[in-house]
């Protein structure tokens, strides 16, 4: 029994080390250069923000959500989120009152007026 125990301390002490490694590592770096790669191949020629890119993904993150549509996701980002896809899911997700603000949002990043 007191093996057991011991192995039992040994995976406890290891899995709560794991945890406060991961608690304690900075965060990564990586979610930043996909978020800044998705950027340029979404022909975003304007100013990078990644608050404001992030906000608008998650537009388009929420309605493939909502629709479960691999296509909807690219649909809706597609020339830097200035597509009728775009604006449809600000609707179907009932977020028109914000859709002046994104329209700045992604004048920001399109470095042009948005014409959605």
């Amino acid at each position: 029994m007191h093996l057991s125990w011991v192995q039992f301390a040994w995976a406890a002490l290891l899995a709560l080390s794991v945890c406060a490694g991961a608690a304690a590592a900075p965060p990564s770096s990586a979610p930043h250069h996909v978020a800044r790669r998705s950027f340029f191949s979404l022909e975003c020629k304007g100013v990078y923000d990644a608050s404001i890119f992030a906000r608008l993904d998650r537009v388009c993150d929420d309605c493939y959500n909502l629709f479960r549509e691999p296509q909807l996701y690219t649909l809706c980002r597609k020339d830097c989120f200035t597509t009728n896809y775009f604006k449809g899911c600000v609707e179907v997700l009932r977020q028109t009152d914000q859709l002046e603000l994104f329209k700045t949002y992604i004048k920001t990043l399109h470095g042009a007026d948005p014409g959605v």
